[in-house]
């Protein structure tokens, strides 16, 4: 094994996965050289990750429990001369090009909005000189599949621009960054155009989401799973991954990317959390920012949030909307993940269960954002014997995660992927696949 494996090994990674990368690390080296001559100065693990629990929480001041998987990017850089950046997929070997500079212009609907998003934020948030990269990257994760391949691009390019900036020791990022936890709300606030703390917001990449998928790839423990609220964000605990047992992913073939159709309605969740959340301080006199804010102005009662609500339309649509939002929000966050972290503390399986099957059916009957096929994914699960299964991410497409034990992993992920393409036969796209809940983001 290279200096690299053995440094994933030492991080976190299992020795499987650890030397799968070093094939991905290699294919980004190479991509690299083509840029640039020469040893990369930068090289970084960045993961995706697994929503355990938290179903449209984190924007909206709720709570997730969150761990990193042991696929995702592979990333090397070199400082350039200019303040310019190239940013290189080594599987696809598409580049694009921009600068670190507020001027800096993404491309919608292509994976180079990313890079490019976190490029002009910086040219606005930090002050000359900056000094621009080459960066070239190799992924295993699964694209658009709600395993956060996106916000895992954001954290990369960020890091990689840092590191060789320096970032770090600029007195900007230490007025308003101070730890980890710091960092991934930021880097939230890159995604999604607001301001954080004294850095100013630019153009985000059009999604109205939260700081839970940069939390998770960089505050994950490896084999557990961390609990943490948001707005801000707030680790309240760790919990061990049962001893034995591993994810099964499956994804479903359906694209779960956040532009189009799917934008909108990934954003109509958003903006019903927000919109629920003015009508209670408006009610109220109060200035909750956050559903989240609102519970805990009402020691969790759900009662004077829902009565805050008032009537809009004739139907009363909007109100029938706005209140499932808010009951969606308040069970998830204040029931189902404070219940299912004591189930995994005491090892109550069958009562964790439960509690993910009452997650998963309240994404289907009160968000709205599950599709046929996983719910079928989720409910096959579950009927060949997994300990939980559920849908997550942004909804709308995207993948299931299933508990199942380490020793059965491999078996039930081909029955799970048998299952799924006799009943789906036209998603070819999709892919099954086990994983431990891995370390976070490094820079190796």
């Amino acid at each position: 094994m290279t200096p690299i494996g053995d440094r994933l090994r030492t991080i976190g990674l299992s020795a499987t996965e650890a030397e799968r990368k070093e094939a991905l690390f290699a294919r980004a080296t190479n991509a690299l050289a083509e840029l640039q001559p020469g040893e990369p100065t930068v090289r970084l693990w960045v993961p995706g990750r697994i929503e355990f629990l938290g179903k449209h929480t984190d924007y909206a001041g709720g709570r997730s429990l969150l761990c990193a998987v042991e696929r995702g990017f592979c990333v090397v850089a070199m400082p350039r001369a200019d303040h310019h950046v190239l940013v290189r997929d080594a599987l696809s070997g598409e580049t694009v090009d921009g600068s670190l500079d507020s001027r800096t212009e993404g491309i919608a609907g292509h994976w180079g909005n990313y890079p490019l998003t976190v490029a002009r934020r910086i040219g606005a948030n930090f002050a000359p000189p900056l000094v621009g990269a080459n960066v070239a990257f190799a992924s295993d994760l699964p694209v658009a599949a709600g395993i956060s391949s996106s916000s895992a691009l954001v954290v990369a390019s960020f890091l990689a621009f840092s590191e060789i900036n320096r970032l770090a020791e600029r007195p900007e990022y230490r007025q308003s960054i101070h730890d980890a936890e710091d960092l991934a709300e930021y880097l939230g606030a890159v995604e999604n155009g607001l301001d954080f703390r004294m850095l100013r917001g630019e153009r985000g990449v059009g999604t109205f989401g939260g700081s839970e998928d940069h939390t998770a790839i960089l505050c994950a423990r490896s084999n557990g799973l961390a609990r943490y609220s948001f707005c801000p964000v707030r680790r309240e605990r760790i919990v061990d991954l049962l001893v034995g047992h591993v994810f099964v992913v499956a994804t479903s073939g359906v694209v779960a990317e956040k532009t189009g159709t799917a934008l909108a309605s990934y954003n109509r969740l958003a903006v019903l959390a927000r919109e629920a959340a003015a009508r209670w301080r408006e009610k109220s006199g109060r200035d909750d920012a956050t559903l989240g804010d609102a519970l805990r102005a009402t020691n969790g009662d759900v009662a004077p949030i829902v009565a805050a609500l008032g009537r809009a339309g004739r139907d009363g649509s909007e109100t029938a909307a706005l209140e499932e939002r808010v009951r969606q929000f308040a069970t998830e966050t204040e029931e189902i993940i404070p219940a299912a972290t004591d189930a995994l503390v005491s090892g109550k399986l069958s009562e964790l269960g439960v509690l993910v099957d009452r997650s998963m059916q309240n994404a289907v009957t009160m968000l709205h954002n599950q599709i046929p096929e996983t719910i079928f994914l989720a409910r096959t699960a579950r009927e060949m014997g997994a300990i939980a299964a559920s849908a997550f991410g942004a909804g709308f497409g995207g993948s299931v995660w299933a508990l199942v034990r380490r020793a059965a992993a491999s078996d039930f992920a081909a029955r799970l992927s048998a299952e799924y393409r006799s009943a789906f036969p036209d998603r070819i796209a999709a892919e099954v696949f086990v994983t431990r809940a891995g370390p976070p983001a490094r820079t190796l």
